[in-house]
């Protein structure tokens, strides 16, 4: 798909976005004044955002894969998964204490997590190869935010806000893949200890290995190999749900175990 940005939109598309995260300050939705804005376009101003963060000092260290459920994909109106960088800084472990201004308007997702045992790239990767390449699935919670104001968002919009990233929450133990298919883990998420939703790993795009497969096949074309090491999140579970301070979420998965956060005030 061509991109109708040039570099110099890209970069000042990646600004806004930057002083938003800054700031706190949402900004009117791209599409709003370019409504052809394409997937490509998206990908641009990301490539833009992320290096900007990069220089400012951040670490990636793995890919979150966005709209691989069908809820989730029915939710913003998109036909196709996206996907973002992880950076360190958003990595917290299970019962972190979250503080919930660090975001503008924060969701959550239950998910499985994969932490790669060794590089893995495109094209051609197949689910098998993925799962191959798997040190372990773990138990993760995904905080997305929005600095697109009111998410009224369309697929280059979220696209170019780093897929709408937050922060991510993974549990300590991680599962070794063999002996199970990880396509029929069951979850159960709690939301102040009510039972608000339910999913199984089949949900992203009917397997969390073809997920992460999808997204070493995109990545190759920009010339990212993911390596050894790398956390992947796989993609929501069920339709995300809004977050407000002192909230506590659990989510309970089969085999791999809770995993809880809650969010505080400050």
């Amino acid at each position: 798909m061509n991109k109708i940005l040039t570099p110099q939109q890209a970069r000042d598309f990646a600004d806004a976005l930057y002083v938003a995260r800054q700031t706190r300050t949402p900004v009117a939705a791209f599409t709003d004044s370019l409504p052809d804005l394409g997937v490509e376009d998206g990908y641009a101003v990301q490539q833009c955002l992320t290096q900007r963060l990069i220089d400012d000092g951040e670490t990636i260290c793995g890919y979150k894969i966005g709209l691989t459920s069908a809820p989730m994909q029915q939710l913003l109106g998109v036909d196709q998964p996206d996907f973002g960088p992880v950076f360190e800084s958003m990595v917290y472990r299970d019962s972190a204490e979250i503080p919930v201004d660090r975001f503008i308007a924060p969701r959550i997702e239950a998910e499985i997590g994969v932490i790669l045992r060794t590089d893995l790239s495109g094209p051609g990767c197949t689910p098998d190869q993925a799962r191959q390449s798997t040190r372990g699935l773990v138990a993760a919670l995904e905080i997305v935010d929005s600095r697109i104001r009111d998410w009224k968002i369309r697929l280059a919009d979220t696209i170019a806000d780093l897929a709408s990233s937050g922060a991510i929450a993974l549990s300590n133990l991680v599962v070794p893949v063999e002996g199970f298919d990880p396509r029929l883990i069951g979850m159960v998420f709690s939301k102040n200890g009510e039972v608000i939703a339910t999913g199984v790993g089949a949900a992203t795009l009917g397997d969390p290995f073809a997920a992460v497969a999808w997204l070493a096949n995109n990545l190759a074309p920009r010339g990212i190999v993911l390596p050894a090491g790398s956390i992947i999140m796989t993609g929501a579970l069920h339709a995300m749900v809004p977050i407000a301070p002192g909230d506590v979420f659990l989510a309970e998965f089969d085999r791999l175990g809770p995993i809880s956060i809650c969010m505080a005030s400050e």
